[in-house]
């Protein structure tokens, strides 16, 4: 019986994946995919037997992965991030389960999300407490967005948002923003920062008010500071608190 690995590989480069990340997929004679991330790794592991599949196709990934293992390969099964941050960790396991296969070893294996790689390239937006919000409504119903949205808001959160645009969904940022603007200032201090660790990388800042009018795409993570966010020299900083 082989053994699965489930790979966050962080926002792409290599400098940016944890060395448990690279040990994982150095020791997999399988890597499947999204066909995206695979081409990242096709140049650093030729050698490797490689399985891609399109968007909306992660639940066939997982049962490859299972029907490799269960061929006595090892597979590292690679997401972008985290694997369990909106990653495919928790579909695997539940694949598993669906199947009922209780021999294969999963193993999840921490990478690095956007909301840090993002955060360090902006400055230190994530000093004080924090949440995560995607505005992708293809699994999770608007309405429920819209809650999470406020709740974060009256929480006084700094907020990092997933999937702001897409082409079918062009406007959601701009509806993401002028819902916390029922709420907050039009003032407070944002931040974005776009295709992390991958070529044509770029990050700014701006204010929520600026926010809706900025570029933004599935590959940009949005960062809408507290109460206590400020600008310093350019970067978006929320303070600890220190004294």
């Amino acid at each position: 019986m082989g053994k699965i690995y489930v790979v966050g590989m962080g926002p792409g480069r290599e400098e940016g994946m944890t060395l448990e990340a690279m040990q994982a997929i150095s020791g997999s004679d399988v890597l499947i995919g999204y066909t995206v991330y695979i081409d990242l790794l096709k140049e650093r592991y030729p050698e490797k037997e490689m399985i891609t599949t399109g968007m909306k196709q992660e639940t066939e990934r997982c049962r490859m992965c299972l029907l490799q293992a269960r061929s006595g390969k090892t597979v590292s099964l690679v997401c972008s991030g985290d694997a369990g941050v909106y990653g495919m960790a928790s579909l695997m396991l539940e694949v598993a389960e669906k199947e009922e296969d209780r021999e294969t070893e999963i193993e999840i294996v921490a990478g690095v999300t956007a909301a840090l790689s993002g955060g360090a390239l902006l400055g230190a937006p994530l000093g004080h407490d924090f949440c995560v919000v995607s505005l992708s409504d293809l699994l999770t119903p608007w309405e429920l967005i819209v809650r999470r949205l406020r709740a974060a808001a009256d929480g006084d959160y700094v907020i990092v948002i997933y999937n702001p645009c897409s082409r079918s969904r062009a406007d959601y940022l701009k509806k993401a923003c002028d819902i916390l603007l029922e709420k907050l200032p039009s003032g407070r201090p944002c931040g974005l920062a776009k295709r992390i660790g991958r070529e044509g990388e770029e990050s700014g800042v701006c204010t929520l008010a600026e926010l809706p009018e900025k570029d933004a795409d599935m590959f940009t993570t949005v960062f809408i500071g507290n109460s206590g966010s400020r600008i310093i020299n350019g970067r978006l900083v929320t303070p600890r608190g220190y004294r």
